[in-house]
């Protein structure tokens, strides 16, 4: 079912961004095959055979304004460029800088090469051998939002394989810890030590049965803030509550419980979110700490109130 749901999410992003491409390309807001007239100011050669400049682009407020059709800045449009006067083409290279409009600053982002803007001149006027003004057609701009969605999946999908990579070595870890903790006999002691609390959260789950072990140690990771090391027994722990379930691709009333403890957060210390604070230069990133546990708790005896409940009522009940 899940994957249905993101195939559709993923059509109707793919959709909707054609959608408004389309749209763009009738409103054209970044005047793809449009000619603006523009002045050269204070341009320097850069080659000795003079086909080089650096210069500054300078257009009025209302001119572009008129042309984008959108509001006009508040003084003229002054932004330096780089213009090349070849024979086989004359090119205008153009980096945005802190004055440059917020329109040509996006378009840099979207052209061939990111942050610049490039476009062809036509129409080059000179005086004494010095560009002084063209018509400047900068580079077509399409299909953005469209190419938005395509680099959003991409890197997300990147961000999928470096998560599920960083989390083999965590998994390994903790899984062989725990072996090595059941060999020792020391997750048997614990569910010993825990018995009258887990027979009480999880009457159906035999008090010896391996994921009683499982669910002790992912709840003491997660108190902990080893969010990251509690997630292989977490999957251990339903693992092994599946097992005992009658009926498969249902919820147990353990599993239910169990997933009420985690979304709870139940905490002592919040190491997490302490080095994100100490990262960030909190003075005093171990503040949270009584917050953490006063507001994680009661969270957690909402949750476990909650499945008790629910499990009690006939409605959520499946019969064997």
């Amino acid at each position: 079912m899940l994957n249905y749901v993101w195939i559709s999410l993923l059509a109707i992003g793919i959709l909707t961004a054609v959608g408004k491409d389309v749209a763009d390309e009738f409103s054209n807001p970044y005047r793809n095959g449009r000619a603006v007239e523009i002045a050269i100011e204070d341009a320097r050669p850069l080659s000795a055979d003079r086909t080089s400049w650096e210069a500054t682009l300078s257009l009025k407020a209302e001119a572009f304004s008129a042309f984008y059709g959108v509001s006009a800045p508040t003084e003229a449009v002054r932004t330096p460029v780089r213009i090349i006067l070849r024979e086989e083409g004359k090119r205008l290279v153009l980096t945005p800088v802190e004055g440059t409009p917020e329109l040509w600053k996006k378009m840099s982002t979207l052209g061939m090469t990111k942050g610049q803007l490039g476009g062809t001149l036509t129409s080059v006027r000179a005086d004494a051998g010095v560009p002084v003004g063209a018509a400047v057609e900068f580079e077509a701009i399409r299909f953005v939002k469209l190419r938005a969605v395509t680099q959003a999946a991409l890197d997300f999908a990147n961000t999928a394989v470096e998560i599920s990579l960083g989390l083999i070595g965590i998994m390994a870890l903790w899984l062989g810890l725990i072996k090595v903790a059941e060999a020792a006999g020391f997750v048997t002691l614990l569910t010993k030590a825990l018995r009258p609390i887990t027979t009480r959260l999880f009457p159906d789950v035999p008090h010896d049965h391996p994921a009683v072990g499982a669910m002790i140690m992912n709840i003491s990771a997660n108190m902990l803030g080893l969010s990251n090391a509690a997630t292989p027994m977490g999957l251990k722990a339903m693992e092994e509550l599946n097992k005992l379930n009658p009926k498969a691709g249902t919820a147990t009333n353990a599993m239910c419980t169990f997933l009420a403890i985690n979304t709870g957060g139940l905490i002592l210390i919040p190491a997490t979110a302490i080095a994100v604070r100490a990262a960030a230069g909190s003075a005093n990133p171990g503040i949270i700490i009584g917050t953490s546990i006063v507001g994680a708790g009661l969270a957690t005896i909402a949750g476990v109130l909650a499945a008790k409940f629910f499990q009690r009522l006939r409605m959520f009940r499946v019969e064997d």
